[in-house]
């Protein structure tokens, strides 16, 4: 390490940075939380630098020990100098090199878990939308402006299936089975799970879930094994009345598959907070169809979000001030 590995007795202390893509996806408020948050958390004679810029972030990673960001750092860094740690604030790592990163010896920590609870809350608003078919009064309301009386039905009894049972998926799996739904899932280690699902699968056993499933739930990682996990195969699998969540990432599905599916009533709906494309190009039939929600990839937006960010580097900077570098929390690299 090139700072402390026990602050308390090195006066050279930590250089951390928060990565100017930090602010600018984040803003400045939450920057200026998460300052202060770190601020209390770091011995005084720790350093940290606020950057705004990329040249700002630039000019200082290159001593950084430790680096927070949104943003893949892989050609900010100098060839010799480089971070221990680096700190995503974000769930999905799939645009960092984590090959280069670990070839260079740095750790790399993601944000799992952090947006688990609004993710989770709003599949489970899409599920009630589709159910209660909240959508259809919605639409009866701003379209026509008409009292018309239709039906509705109940999340109790019905299926749940949930490709990858991580944090979110767990999360998930526990406010669905408030509603008395059944729930299974797929997890790269079954043996892992939690108790909360009913039946857990090994990925290679998706088929099984698509044809059991009212309502499918994608929140695995995007990585090459998921990419394209769901097409024209798997959509023709799933029951005709079923629907499709995605809060994972957009390559995960064959858009113009879905879209295909869609427009044919293969499927009953689909609910969409991530796309291949972002934002969702206006030429894209999924916005204007009946039987899909779209909305912006925000299901993980949250007011708790930077409280639950700054808590989760307080837990591993202890770690790495330790020098246990092993046991950081998320760790991916």
């Amino acid at each position: 390490m090139k700072g402390s590995v026990d602050p308390t007795t090195d006066a050279a202390g930590t250089d951390v940075l928060l990565h100017h893509s930090v602010s600018a996806v984040f803003g400045g408020d939450f920057v200026r939380s998460l300052r202060s948050q770190l601020d209390a958390t770091l011995p005084s004679e720790d350093r940290i630098e606020t950057a705004t810029t990329a040249v700002e972030s630039g000019a200082a990673i290159g001593d950084a020990d430790v680096v927070l960001t949104v943003r893949p750092v892989s050609e900010e860094l100098p060839e010799r100098a480089a971070p221990d740690w680096v700190q995503t604030l974000n769930s999905g790592v799939d645009s960092y090199d984590l090959d280069e990163l670990a070839d260079r010896g740095i750790a790399v920590t993601n944000a799992a878990g952090v947006a688990a609870n609004p993710i989770a809350e709003q599949v489970l608003g899409y599920l009630l939308v589709f159910e209660r078919r909240i959508h259809k009064g919605i639409r009866q309301q701003e379209r026509d402006g008409i009292w018309r009386d239709y039906s509705a039905g109940e999340l109790g009894g019905k299926t749940l299936g949930i490709v990858g049972v991580g944090a979110i998926g767990t999360r998930v799996a526990e406010l669905a089975s408030g509603f008395d739904m059944e729930v299974i899932g797929t997890k790269r280690t079954p043996e892992t799970a939690p108790d909360i699902v009913d039946e857990v699968y090994p990925p290679s056993e998706l088929p099984e879930l698509l044809a059991r499933s009212d309502y499918l739930v994608l929140a695995c990682p995007l990585v090459e094994a998921t990419r394209g996990l769901i097409g024209t195969e798997e959509l023709m699998s799933m029951r005709s009345d079923s629907v499709l969540v995605n809060v994972a990432r957009g390559e995960v599905i064959e858009e113009n598959a879905l879209e295909t599916a869609l427009q044919r009533n293969r499927i009953r709906g689909a609910a969409l907070d991530v796309f291949e494309e972002e934002p969702l190009p206006p030429e894209s039939p999924l916005w204007d169809l009946p039987n899909a929600i779209v909305t912006p990839h925000m299901a993980g937006t949250t007011p708790k979000y930077g409280d639950r960010i700054g808590s989760l580097f307080e837990e591993n900077y202890r770690q790495y001030v330790a020098g246990d570098l092993d046991d950081l929390r998320n760790r991916v690299v």
